[in-house]
């Protein structure tokens, strides 16, 4: 089988171990990103192996031999996977690879904004030491019986709300839209109105897409953090910037934007919205979930070639 990674810079630097990928098919060829070239890349291969590359009908159409589309990560958003099925194109992903990835930089996130990183490394830098407690402008605050809103309470919204538990928070967890209220669940409203910290760990579909909009930010507490390592386009960009600006929120750590990589208008990137911690999609990014990732690939294209369907979305 014949197969191209049509964005393998976004997954690997070369620090990556590729014998079980490379194991798994006969020919494989990797490529920097440049979507200008996806149709020519993709038109004589059996497998396509993708990372953030939008693949649309349109392309598959041009991809006669495709057989196999293997996604690096869990996300599916980026594929026309209405196509792939009418086409006969298989689609698989990697579940479970980052959670531990993932649940750090989120923490990492929160633990920056509580305890103002940032703000009082610039005043010891500055040699501003005296001034650190004559100011109430930057304000610490325990975790230790606050509330910890899960929104998509998966594999990695449970990763995240075990370390809320370690540090003596209450986690609570909003029910997914549409569905039948549960005991141990909350609507979202009033997860937004009771949390401390809300972080999102849901995918990005229809009913998810805009879940965060001026509306529920004004639901949240002026002092609470919204954390979004999911997909950026679950949150409204100009209602959070707006938001932070005006002091109706208390911060927010944000790893993803709704186009990657941003346009220069983004409103995220305005270097004037305090308490903004923005960073480049890396939660999911560390060597070892990488390699986890590519590892995970392989063993799905093996399963393919046997006629399995291990993590198979379409």
């Amino acid at each position: 089988m014949k197969a191209v990674f049509l964005d393998f810079d976004t997954v690997s630097s070369g620090d990556l171990d590729m014998s079980a990928l490379s194991a798994s098919v006969d020919d494989l060829a990797l490529y920097g990103s440049d979507d200008s070239k996806t149709a020519e890349r993709i038109r004589e291969v059996e497998i396509v192996l993708l990372n953030r590359v939008e693949m649309s009908r349109e392309l598959l159409r041009e991809a006669p031999k495709l057989r196999l589309i293997a996604v690096a990560g869990t996300g599916t958003n980026n594929i026309d996977l209405v196509a792939a099925q009418e086409l006969g194109v298989a689609v698989c992903n990697v579940r479970s690879y980052c959670t531990s990835s993932v649940v750090q930089h989120v923490w990492g996130l929160i633990l920056s904004l509580t305890q103002r990183v940032s703000e009082y490394a610039r005043l010891a830098n500055h040699g501003s030491w005296d001034a650190v407690f004559k100011s109430g402008a930057r304000p610490i605050r325990e975790l230790d019986g606050r509330i910890f809103g899960v929104v998509g309470c998966g594999e990695l919204g449970r990763g995240a709300a075990r370390v809320a538990q370690a540090f003596g928070m209450r986690v609570v967890i909003a029910n997914r839209r549409g569905e039948p209220l549960t005991q141990d669940r909350m609507e979202l409203e009033q997860l937004l109105a009771l949390s401390d910290i809300v972080s999102l760990h849901c995918p990005l579909n229809e009913s998810t897409r805009g879940l965060i909009g001026e509306r529920e930010l004004a639901l949240m507490k002026p002092d609470a953090l919204l954390i979004n390592t999911a997909r950026g386009a679950l949150v409204d960009g100009h209602a959070l910037a707006a938001a932070l600006k005006a002091g109706r929120l208390g911060g927010a750590g944000i790893d993803v934007l709704a186009h990657e990589p941003p346009p220069e208008d983004d409103p995220l990137l305005d270097p004037k919205i305090p308490n903004l911690i923005l960073t480049p999609h890396v939660a999911w990014a560390a060597r070892e979930a990488r390699q986890r990732c590519l590892d995970e690939m392989a063993a799905n294209i093996q399963d393919f070639a046997r006629g399995g369907r291990r993590s198979r979305v379409v």
